[in-house]
């Protein structure tokens, strides 16, 4: 039987997947002062010269991981429309993903706790930070516009609030995972938000009595 030959961008990407997963395991395991770029290639089985080919450095190596980390962890949202809905599907999902916390999802935590210390990774946290609070300023401030969302609700503070709740349950689940029931969280958390943000509407008494 002929095995097919892989192709160049095939074993680039190959090699790529390889070293980002050796990244990630060496963070988890000893953190990111851990992680040099010849440790990588050990792990993973190739060159330190290839690692510096694929990365160039460790600082452009610990930002790829810190993207592929925080991409996709709730899934299911890109088709849906900016508003109330769309915020509450993620805070639900955040938590229910941090339920099946991954090396992936333990790694992202960890970095963003060292970028408090750690100048290298103060700006890149930064940005991350920053477009996780526009994503939620987008869904408050549209649905203000629509009247899902109360008036009164200001949506730049409204979303520094999310941001660290749920990093903050993050952080509980990461140290203490038995104790966090994300389960049972995520009903509560995501019914809190929903009534603290929705738009009262008249009950059927008072619009007979009106």
């Amino acid at each position: 039987m002929t095995t097919a030959r892989r192709t160049q961008k095939q074993r680039r990407e190959e090699a790529e997947t390889a070293l980002l997963t050796a990244a990630a395991e060496l963070v988890d395991e000893q953190g990111v002062r851990a992680l040099t770029l010849a440790a990588v290639g050990e792990r993973a089985g190739y060159s330190r010269g290839l690692v510096t080919h694929y990365f160039g450095s460790k600082q452009a190596l610990v930002e790829r991981l810190a993207r592929s980390a925080q991409a996709g962890f709730v899934p299911g949202l890109d088709g849906l429309p900016p508003g109330l809905d769309r915020l509450l599907r993620l805070i639900d999902g955040y938590i229910g993903g941090l339920g099946r916390m991954g090396v992936l999802n333990r790694v992202f935590l960890k970095l963003w706790t060292e970028a408090a210390t750690a100048t290298e990774l103060t700006l890149l946290f930064r940005e991350r930070n920053k477009a996780f609070h526009a994503d939620l300023y987008e869904d408050l401030a549209a649905g203000i516009a629509d009247g899902a969302i109360r008036p009164d609700v200001a949506p730049d503070e409204t979303a520094t609030a999310i941001v660290a709740q749920l990093r903050g349950i993050g952080m509980q689940r990461l140290v203490d995972p038995e104790r966090v029931d994300t389960e049972r969280l995520r009903i509560q958390v995501t019914g809190l938000w929903r009534r603290g943000l929705e738009e009262a509407r008249p009950s059927s008494a008072s619009v007979r009595n009106s």
